[in-house]
């Protein structure tokens, strides 16, 4: 199974609606994808989304948490910003030893902005 699993990480964040433009399945999970909210911020529903699927697929038993690093682009080769999981928030989560909301928070906690770095005044 475990030679299986992995190439179905796409497909199942595309069906959660994530644009993906590329994903590395290794360690850590190294995710690219296109915002259908290009705006200034990264979308926090769309983290939720892309979050969703990889929970569904380790509860399903068809991913092993790991480190997830995503990079979020308006348009190919144009970011806007990124985001990150760590496995063991994925584990405490499953495990119900937190809560959806402190994951959440967890994760929101990492978003940066590329135009985060050029406000400085």
């Amino acid at each position: 199974m475990g030679d299986e699993a992995p190439p179905a990480i796409e497909p199942t964040l595309r069906s959660y609606g994530i644009s993906v433009e590329s994903v590395d399945v290794g360690d850590p999970l190294d995710l690219t994808y296109m915002t259908a909210f290009p705006g200034r911020e990264v979308h926090r529903r769309e983290i939720g989304r892309a979050l969703n699927a990889l929970i569904d697929r380790a509860e399903a038993g068809a991913w092993e948490p790991v480190r997830v690093e995503a990079t979020v682009v308006r348009s190919p080769g144009d970011p806007l910003g990124s985001w990150a999981a760590a496995p063991e928030w994925f584990d405490a989560l499953l495990a119900y030893e937190i809560s959806e909301t402190e994951f959440s928070t967890r994760v929101l906690e990492t978003v940066r902005h590329v135009d985060e770095e050029d406000d400085t005044l």
